[in-house]
């Protein structure tokens, strides 16, 4: 019935704390870390630097412009650049001599569905339904969560950061958009006006 607090003695500790919604935290606990970062992208040249050694340690032999190759496509991310690296290996190895090369790697990465923007079939498929459903929209998260039959959290939080920041899709206060950008890396032509909205 009554809850009783205990008291314990613990050592001094350190807490690290890392969210992608930071928004979502009360003031009391954001304000309570002492030191707030926010982290960024890593660009391609860094990714590369990532991925060479990440071969190195895989035992795997990988040219410049094959880890540069992985780099362009791993969405400004060391974790998904690792696993881009993991399967292009794996690949190189089956179908060929090993070595990892640009050819090899572009290669690969074309049969696991991820283009040379670094888009997976999820991100196709959502742009396209934009596009294709929604005429470049607008068009309001639920909507497009009930055509793609995925969770909002998932398209909100796996999915539209990497089109955003990418510039492929922009939110409006009436709903998210295609951008011109995002018909190109489609190849698709925008219909009527479409091209001139955005």
């Amino acid at each position: 019935p009554a809850a009783r607090s205990v008291r314990l003695e613990i050592p001094r500790f350190t807490l690290v704390g890392a969210t992608t919604r930071a928004g979502l935290l009360t003031n009391p606990l954001r304000d309570r870390f002492g030191i707030v970062f926010r982290l960024r992208y890593y660009t391609e040249a860094e990714l590369a630097k990532i991925v060479r050694r990440a071969a190195a340690i895989l035992g795997a032999e990988i040219t410049d412009d094959g880890a540069a190759e992985i780099a362009r496509r791993a969405r400004g991310t060391p974790r998904i650049a690792g696993r881009l690296l993991r399967r292009v290996r794996d690949f190189a190895e089956v179908r060929h001599d090993g070595v990892i090369t640009q050819a090899i790697a572009a290669e690969a990465l074309a049969q696991l569905g991820v283009d040379e923007h670094g888009l997976d079939d999820g991100d196709r498929r959502l742009l396209r339904t934009v596009i294709e459903r929604y005429k470049g929209g607008p068009v309001g998260l639920d909507a497009l969560a009930a055509t793609l039959s995925e969770e909002r959290d998932t398209i909100e939080d796996v999915i539209e950061p990497f089109l955003i920041q990418s510039g492929l899709l922009v939110r409006t206060p009436r709903g998210r958009c295609a951008t011109p950008k995002a018909y190109r890396a489609l190849g698709i032509t925008p219909a009527g006006e479409q091209g001139s909205l955005l």
